[in-house]
């Protein structure tokens, strides 16, 4: 059953959450959202099952969200400020967040902007260099499209650095509509990956003092390994695991499996699952 909290400017967010235990918050990447992405959905039930408290949320312009733009990644820390403190309300408890892809630079963006966060996993998060220009200068000319109103155009410029068939299949499938209508919600994706060069990433995450899962798939996009390498050499307390899964895609399953060893038994844990 969706509920809703209020954000620090007054947006509603729609959620769901399922089980008992430890909460933990999934943070979706590009396009995701409940009514959308079954994957991320049979994810919630899986980790539901291994004894957890486990929300899933529309972000901010997506779903049960509805906003006007422009949307932020100051925004997007907000709306989930506000589901933690749900979460944790009467306590001194803090969350898991699991960020998928773009979703992972949101959710190492919220440790670091000292949100009440216990641990942090995150599934190949698309970083470019550090300190490089290439975050900025994609952030910027996406704005613009954004700005233009053109959902189509934002989508495909968003999609460029992608294998070129996720793009053409995405065109010609039921998918394009829902794609193109929530454009304006990419911008803070952009944002967080590109906040994630803008400065030493030692700098940057150095507020992150949490244990980091940083998950790679075992056949993956070139950029992702290195993104990897850099965020583990980048933050205090972080390991690096390769999961069974190829194209940027994951088994709920398994990567169920994964995230409740990590947060049960700690560090290490993630080798032990199998992962």
């Amino acid at each position: 059953m969706t509920e809703f909290t209020i954000s620090s400017d007054g947006t509603r967010i729609g959620f769901d959450r399922e089980g008992s235990g430890p909460p933990v918050i999934l943070v979706d990447g590009a396009f995701q959202f409940r009514a959308f992405d079954p994957a991320t959905t049979e994810l919630q039930h899986q980790l539901a099952g291994h004894g957890f408290e486990v929300v899933r949320y529309d972000r901010r312009g997506r779903g049960d969200s509805p906003a006007a733009g422009p949307i932020t990644l100051a925004q997007s820390l907000e709306d989930l400020r506000a589901l933690i403190g749900v979460l944790t309300e009467g306590t001194d408890d803090a969350v898991t967040l699991f960020g998928n892809s773009s979703g992972g630079a949101i959710a190492l963006a919220a440790a670091a902007a000292g949100l009440p966060v216990s641990k942090v996993v995150v599934f190949e998060v698309p970083l470019d260099p550090e300190q490089g220009g290439e975050g900025a200068a994609f952030l910027a000319d996406l704005r613009d499209r954004i700005a233009a109103g053109d959902g189509a155009a934002t989508v495909e410029f968003f999609m460029r650095d992608m294998p070129r068939e996720w793009l053409e299949q995405s065109r010609s499938s039921d998918a394009w509509p829902v794609m193109t209508a929530i454009a304006p919600s990419l911008e803070p994706d952009a944002e967080a990956l590109a906040w994630a060069q803008s400065a030493p990433r030692t700098e940057l995450l150095a507020g992150v003092d949490q244990p980091v899962l940083v998950l790679v798939g075992a056949q993956t996009l070139e950029v992702m390994g290195p993104a990897a390498d850099s965020l583990v050499s980048s933050l205090a307390h972080a390991e690096r695991r390769e999961l069974e899964a190829s194209d940027h895609l994951w088994d709920p399953r398994t990567l169920a499996l994964v995230i409740a060893g990590f947060l049960v038994e700690g560090p290490g844990s993630a080798e032990r699952s199998g992962a």
